[in-house]
């Protein structure tokens, strides 16, 4: 009889990924940086967050983002026009970042004195939720327009983040959403889960946002 060996593949693949991880968040922690990976589905209104956050945030410290993409440049040149600095990831079809992607990424954007950088992921509710970036915290958008059942369809990426922005709240009115339902739901999936319902459009709960940004930051630096 044949004799042969078999390699799990995808799980060595993730395990070599999470020592990658990390390695990184130690060598943030050492830097003072902050690093928030932003997940969501395409059109959550992830980069309008991502400038109402910089707005509220950069006068008390300094911030960068980086914006994941399969392709183009949009996302960074909107972000580029608030003086941030900003740098522009293409995954090459990939449709997740690994923590290896996010350390070139921080390399060449350069974290020296960067205070609070933003990573944002690629669009996706799926690849992202499995791969650690080496991020200080998680967080995701799921705005209101998905609809309440999404935690249902996609269980591992509300049980991974540490905080949900449930977002364009300014529209609830049109579409059949109940934001209690979906605090049930998470909660079961992730009983520490922070939910916090905003509209980037017109800043309605971006200051609970950042109060949640500015308590993480603190206690990141105190550890």
């Amino acid at each position: 009889m044949d004799t042969y060996k078999i390699i799990e593949i995808k799980e060595n693949v993730f395990k070599d990924n999470e020592r990658q991880a990390d390695l990184l968040r130690e060598e943030l922690k050492k830097d003072k940086t902050f690093l928030l990976n932003l997940m969501s589905s395409p059109g959550s209104g992830k980069t309008t967050t991502v400038l109402r956050t910089i707005d509220a945030l950069k006068d008390e410290m300094n911030i960068a983002v980086l914006e994941a993409d399969i392709d183009s440049d949009v996302d960074a040149h909107t972000v580029a026009q608030t003086d941030t600095k900003v740098i522009q990831l293409h995954t090459g079809g990939m449709c997740h970042l690994d923590a290896d992607m996010t350390k070139q990424g921080l390399s060449e954007l350069g974290t020296e004195g960067i205070d609070f950088a933003i990573l944002e992921n690629v669009g996706n509710l799926v690849c992202p939720a499995e791969f650690d970036t080496g991020a200080s915290k998680n967080a995701m958008i799921l705005s209101i327009p998905e609809g309440d059942d999404k935690p249902l369809k996609y269980p591992l990426m509300f049980s991974i983040v540490d905080v949900l922005l449930i977002n364009k709240i300014d529209a609830i009115d049109i579409f059949d959403f109940d934001i209690e339902a979906v605090k049930e739901r998470v909660s079961k999936l992730n009983p520490n889960i922070k939910v916090i319902p905003i509209s980037a459009k017109t800043g309605e709960g971006i200051g609970e946002w950042a109060d949640w940004i500015r308590t993480e930051i603190k206690s990141w630096n105190q550890k």
